[in-house]
């Protein structure tokens, strides 16, 4: 860090977060965003990406959106240059690209007339990204040479000159930032003279709260897109007509799925349900926070290991490398897992697990310990602390010596201030239930939902009267199963 007038000087990112979910940020982008000490953020900016930004960072909501009163540009630009003297890392976290109607130039200026060091890190575009997610291209060979974006002020200032220009062009249009602007658009492109059969679409995506589509000519289109709301990229051109999505549907396109989990969860459940289709939203972000426990002493003697999650497992190994501890060493130990999830992640580890339940529930578990060991061996729980103390009393009752680590704890994270718009939603523990409702309050009845087990699904029918599935075995795929029954209403509530 250098210094500025006698003040230490931070650094600043102007950071494009892309248009849509998390992941199309860039690799860039993400990495200042983990390592940042204050983030500067917009609106339509997927929430997650906020779950990336460290515990202790500041935070500053300053978005500017259309009908809505915001941060003045001015004071947006002093927010960044006071943080930056104060010798944090800043992250402006601006929706699409920082530089395409995003005032990042504007910024970047104030930045470099305060003297303090920045960069640009771009993104994706909505004027190609929300086109693109509906198989419209704005290129193609032979039908659109070139494409022209227009920020739809221009309708609104009765620029005709502009447009006039604009109907000239043989490229495709693209208007930003103007739905309600589209009648005035339509109007003056047809009076510069372009043809009422030229293709039109209006296209809702990205991180609207609920994407959709019109398609037509310029005839026609504002009729058709009376249904579609605002953010919304209007196209205009031969390229406008085209739809290069796959031939094919995937089971769960356009679907919005939400998941509430730890990162872990969600995240195997993002690659299942994108790869079928679905747009995923985590309306709560389940955080695990480490408890400091040292593992007890004994292990090397007979006796079970009991693992629950595979938050657990990856805890527990990582707990044995920093203690200095050999597995080799817990040899005569046998290892109990709750259900092939958690058997999964003990296996990636080199160890078969000795026991894995039939039903996949703490009293499960529970009960074919009993059944499995010998009364009087030692039990080490290694589990949330947070968990049910169905499991330890069980095994007490059984005369077993139970010891319950509790080592980690989930702390949430609400990503969305009012629930958007889903069509189904999923929990893969019952803590994540409780959080759920405390955040938000009751499910609505008409979302049906999806639980990993008996016991969140019993937690979840205390709190809804939603239709609840529940997924057959306690895993991520098991889960995406149970999300398309719950979506076509097969098998009916309860399995």
């Amino acid at each position: 860090m250098g210094e500025v007038d006698g003040m230490k000087s931070g650094f600043v990112s102007l950071v494009g977060a892309g248009c849509g979910s998390a992941d199309l940020i860039t690799v860039r982008g993400r990495e200042r965003l983990q390592t940042c000490g204050a983030v500067v953020y917009d609106d339509l900016i997927d929430p997650e990406l906020l779950g990336l930004i460290p515990a202790g960072a500041e935070r500053y909501y300053m978005g500017k959106r259309g009908g809505r009163r915001g941060a003045e540009q001015a004071e947006i630009s002093e927010r960044l240059i006071c943080l930056a003297r104060r010798g944090l890392r800043v992250v402006r976290l601006k929706g699409g690209d920082p530089l395409v109607f995003g005032r990042g130039g504007e910024e970047a200026q104030a930045l470099a007339a305060a003297g303090v060091l920045y960069e640009i890190v771009p993104g994706v575009s909505s004027a190609i990204a929300i086109p693109a997610a509906a198989g419209v291209p704005v290129t193609h060979r032979g039908v659109g040479r070139s494409f022209h974006v227009v920020t739809a002020r221009t309708a609104e200032k009765a620029n005709l000159e502009e447009l006039e220009r604009l109907a000239g062009l043989e490229g495709t249009l693209i208007f930003l930032m103007g739905l309600e602007q589209l009648p005035k658009i339509v109007q003056g492109l047809l009076r510069a003279g372009k043809s009422p059969d030229t293709p039109a679409a209006v296209l809702s995506g990205g991180n609207s709260p609920y994407r959709a589509e019109a398609r037509g000519t310029l005839a026609d289109i504002v009729e058709k897109a009376v249904t579609v709301l605002s953010p919304a990229v209007i196209v205009i051109g031969p390229t406008a007509a085209m739809d290069l999505r796959a031939p094919l549907s995937r089971p769960l396109e356009g679907k919005r799925i939400g998941v509430v989990g730890t990162d872990v969860m969600a995240g195997k459940l993002r690659r299942e349900l994108e790869e079928l289709g679905a747009y995923v939203i985590r309306p709560i972000r389940l955080v695990l926070e480490e408890v400091s426990v040292e593992l007890p002493a004994g292990l090397e003697s007979p006796g079970w290991i009991v693992l629950t999650s595979a938050n657990g497992v990856e805890l527990f190994f990582r707990q044995l490398e920093r203690e200095g501890r050999d597995i080799r060493s817990m040899a005569r130990r046998r290892f109990a897992v709750i259900g092939p999830g958690t058997g999964a992640a003990v296996a990636a580890r080199g160890i078969r697990p000795d026991l894995c339940p039939e039903e996949h529930t703490s009293r499960g578990l529970g009960l074919a310990l009993c059944a499995a060991a010998e009364p009087g061996e030692d039990v080490l729980l290694y589990r949330s602390a947070q968990g049910s103390r169905e499991l330890p009393r069980l095994l007490e009752s059984g005369g077993f010596k139970v010891r319950d680590l509790g080592v980690y704890r989930l702390r949430t994270d609400p990503l969305w201030k009012e629930l958007p718009a889903l069509d189904c939603l999923s929990f893969a523990s019952a803590g994540g239930v409780e959080r759920f409702w405390e955040q938000y309050g009751e499910i609505p009845s008409w979302i049906p939902c999806v639980c990993i087990g008996a016991v969140t699904a019993q937690k979840l029918r205390s709190r809804t009267d939603a239709p609840v599935w529940t997924a057959q075995e306690t895993s991520a795929k098991s889960m995406v199963q149970a999300i398309q029954a719950a979506l076509s209403g097969i098998g009916g509530t309860g399995r």
